[in-house]
């Protein structure tokens, strides 16, 4: 993950999960991801449809010109790309683990927009497999942000955030824990 809003949501999800495989849709705090809720989204699965859109924030809403609320999440994404993405969304919602991934929106005027994608299951009353929360944030804000929208989505590299990625975090340095100055360590070389 590049980008700051999916930093502070995969977070603020991996706090509230715990030992869980996934935490509950209503323990996710907007207060506590609030820089991140504009890039920020929430989809319902109902029996048999694709995934849609329960809520979706102010910046998702501003790249496409227009509010996202009950649009089919695949309908976003070019012809070509519709059977990977809903690959990704059955992994999320089947498997129950996050994903991370490279997009980019065009414009019916040519313009784009580099994107990065994160889906993230929530259990909803305890049941799985019917809520996701997401980010959807470009890179650089588009210059043409409010006067154009983006007309389809285009998948780029995708990858399942596993262990791994919840263990590669940045270290921290606890004050006073390393010695100061100029260190000298016996390597064995002679």
């Amino acid at each position: 993950m590049k980008h700051a809003s999916s930093q502070e949501l995969f977070a603020h999800w991996r706090d509230r999960r715990g030992a869980r495989i996934a935490p509950e849709r209503a323990e996710i705090d907007p207060g506590a991801i609030r820089k991140a809720l504009g890039d920020a989204f929430l989809l319902g699965l109902d029996a048999e449809t694709d995934p849609a859109f329960r809520l979706a924030g102010t910046r998702v809403c501003a790249l496409f010109g227009r509010e996202l609320k009950a649009e089919i999440f695949i309908e976003l994404w070019q012809e070509e790309d519709r059977a990977a993405v809903r690959d990704l969304l059955a992994i999320v919602a089947e498997e129950m683990i996050g994903v991370v991934a490279g997009a980019t929106g065009r414009t019916r005027e040519g313009l784009r927009a580099d994107l990065e994608l994160l889906l993230l299951p929530l259990r909803h009353r305890g049941r799985r497999q019917l809520r996701m929360i997401g980010m959807l944030a470009p890179f650089e804000p588009p210059f043409w942000l409010g006067s154009a929208g983006v007309e389809r989505l285009q998948l780029r590299a995708w990858r399942q955030l596993g262990p791994a990625a919840e263990t590669n975090r940045p270290p921290r340095f606890v004050p006073g824990s390393r010695p100061h100055g100029f260190v000298v360590y016996d390597g064995g070389a002679s």
